[in-house]
């Protein structure tokens, strides 16, 4: 099957998956959790041959360490994928809420209904447990997606979309054809984003080259982020254990992920014995820290550069420093450079934290908190497809809610257009019915 007939097949699935009701998606959620943890062997086992593979590429150096890190699939990512599965059942139904309710006159009422977005076409690199994450979503919105994952992850991404598909076969009636696939090639995915007719959303995943050539190679809409240059701005009231707890959390427990803190902009006002101890804290955690030049005594036992690209991602253990002068320089500065992510302020001043709240133009801007919270998962969204930095529809982590759209549903009484126009006109009253359903 070429993509274009893969394209039009997980459409006809889609209209089928709109009309799917609640019980049954959480079935299918239900049986998919199942198979993934009956499945644990086989997946180890699949997983095990890409790390080989991946692991010779780092030698050869065809591939990035943090990309290496991506690719492992542990029992904790399994036991996380299984509960987010399980947690999506526990969610109310996105699909058909009504989100406005409107009396346009007597007898005419207008009423703001969500629904599914339709196809998703989500393409992403090295982490095989976003198969069964983007898989779980879908099912629960009522959407059809078409998957296209990196070669580094091909026998894992292989055996998650039999586990998966083999589920979703065994319920009763089974589950629309089309609904969930897997590709492979560049020129399956190439061909894929020329589906403007059947595929309503595409989804990349992965490096800044990857959401560039898609953005420049689709007129399909594009939901994601092209980089994780994320910032944590140390204000002169931030307590120093608070400040070492966050930015050694934000920056080592997960290095590789976009959420991780790439830059660290310290105020001048903090103390500089305060500034010695969290330094030696992060290097003693195995973080090698970059700094100016021109900042060399503020900041001691760094790599020095005369000038610091910082727009950068490392991805790894390293981080970026940087001394600004208050709290307008520091958004000023994350406004300018950051890739509009996630963002942290640490400080104890709450008037302070309020104009970094709301003065940085980030998906998320978090007050004494690491920026590693920023996923669908901790945010209670049951799993994520991906973090969106646009201002669509949909932006930061995103869950089922980004996966919905609306329509309007209008129902009268044989009213016309011509009984609200000219002297004798009928009046539009426009009364909102779900504020007097509430009273």
């Amino acid at each position: 099957m070429n993509a274009t007939e893969l394209a039009l097949q997980a459409k006809e699935a889609s209209r089928q998956l709109a009309l799917t009701d609640t019980q049954t998606k959480n079935a299918a959620l239900a049986a998919m959790a199942q198979a993934v943890r009956a499945g644990a062997d086989a997946l180890f086992a699949a997983n095990k041959l890409d790390l080989e593979a991946a692991e010779q590429a780092v030698k050869a150096g065809k591939m990035k360490p943090a990309l290496f890190a991506r690719l492992k699939l542990d029992e904790n990512k399994l036991r996380a994928v299984a509960a987010g599965m399980e947690d999506l059942i526990r969610l109310p139904d996105p699909i058909g809420r009504t989100l406005a309710y409107t009396e346009m006159a007597p007898g005419l009422t207008l009423q703001k209904v969500s629904c599914p977005l339709g196809v998703l076409l989500v393409i992403f690199e090295a982490r095989p447990d976003v198969l069964p994450q983007i898989a779980s979503l879908a099912v629960k919105s009522g959407n059809a997606v078409i998957l296209k994952g990196g070669k580094e992850a091909l026998h894992t991404n292989e055996a998650f979309l039999k586990i998966l598909t083999d589920a979703l076969a065994s319920l009763p009636g089974g589950w629309p054809k089309g609904a969930l696939s897997l590709v492979h090639s560049r020129q399956d995915a190439a061909e894929l984003l020329t589906q403007d007719a059947y595929i309503d959303l595409v989804i990349p995943r992965g490096s800044n080259a990857l959401v560039q050539y898609v953005k420049e190679n689709t007129s399909i809409p594009v939901l994601g982020h092209a980089d994780g240059v994320c910032h944590i701005y140390i204000a002169p009231s931030a307590p120093l254990d608070l400040a070492t707890k966050v930015c050694v959390d934000a920056k080592t427990q997960y290095p590789a992920a976009c959420n991780a803190v790439e830059t660290l902009l310290v105020d001048g006002a903090w103390a500089q014995e305060n500034v010695d101890a969290l330094l030696h804290a992060l290097q003693k955690a195995g973080v090698t820290l970059h700094a100016p030049e021109a900042e060399k005594e503020r900041f001691p036992g760094c790599v020095y550069h005369e000038q610091i690209e910082w727009h950068t991602e490392y991805g790894a253990l390293e981080l970026s420093l940087h001394t600004v002068s208050g709290v307008q320089e520091a958004a000023a500065h994350i406004n300018r450079y950051g890739s509009h992510h996630t963002d942290a302020i640490l400080t104890q001043d709450e008037q302070e934290a309020e104009f970094f709240l709301r003065a940085v133009d980030s998906a998320g801007v978090y007050h004494n908190a690491s920026t590693r919270f920023a996923d669908g998962y901790r945010y209670g969204f049951g799993a994520e497809v991906g973090i969106s930095t646009a201002k669509t529809h949909a932006r930061g982590p995103v869950g089922l809610e980004g996966l919905t759209i609306y329509k309007y549903r209008l129902r009268g009484q044989g009213q016309i257009v011509g009984d609200f126009v000219g002297p004798q006109a009928q009046k539009l009253t426009h009364k909102n019915l779900l504020q007097e359903d509430k009273k």
